[in-house]
């Protein structure tokens, strides 16, 4: 009975463990969020490794619908309507794609968000695609990265940077006077409720 326990006990150790650990990603999942004006940008990602590899033209052909990760679609999501690259988009969520060539990439937001790789891309489900150019790095970027750069409290950029390229994606509100005016309220009734607070 003694070793029927401990053999019992041992198999459950080491189902235990196995919930804690799991294989190591080759494209490890990424998510970012982060406050923007006044919601948040949410972003979940592949990040695929360079590992010696010739990326652009050759891993990823230019010309062609790329998923901008690994694994599943990459999926971005805005909790307001924001003027992205100079075109507005209304809040949700979004696959996130590239078109690259050598000097400037093809950036598209498609209502598809939840298919794997750009296997079932469908043009016809495209909401906006704005066209950037691609910069050098001076260093390689070795695994793929997709980050939020703020300009200031209601602007930013969306930064995609993977081998030596670079390219950025201007962020602000769709309505940007519309969002001051209520920030500015906001920032009142913050000081009103501050100044009560500390009179009380």
């Amino acid at each position: 009975m003694k070793k029927l326990l401990v053999a019992v006990c041992i198999s459950v150790s080491a189902f235990a463990l196995a919930q804690d650990y799991s294989v190591p990603a080759v494209s490890p999942r990424q998510k970012v969020e982060q406050q923007f004006s006044m919601s948040k940008i949410s972003i979940d990602y592949g990040r695929p490794g360079v590992k010696g590899r010739k990326i652009f033209g050759e891993l990823v052909p230019y010309g062609q619908i790329w998923r901008a990760g690994a694994n599943s679609s990459t999926k971005i999501t805005f909790g307001q309507t924001v003027n992205f690259g100079g075109k507005n988009v209304p809040a949700g969520t979004y696959g996130l794609f590239i078109v690259p060539t050598e000097k400037e990439w093809k950036v598209i937001l498609n209502k598809d968000f939840q298919q794997w790789g750009a296997y079932t891309y469908d043009p016809k489900q495209d909401v906006v695609d704005v066209t950037v150019p691609v910069n050098k790095l001076a260093d390689k970027q070795e695994w793929f990265e997709i980050t939020l750069n703020p300009t200031d409290e209601n602007s930013g950029n969306l930064v995609i940077k993977w081998d030596m390229n670079q390219a950025e994606i201007p962020l602000k509100p769709a309505k940007l006077d519309t969002v001051i005016k209520i920030s500015d309220k906001l920032k009142e009734i913050q000081k009103i409720e501050s100044d009560s607070n500390k009179k009380g």
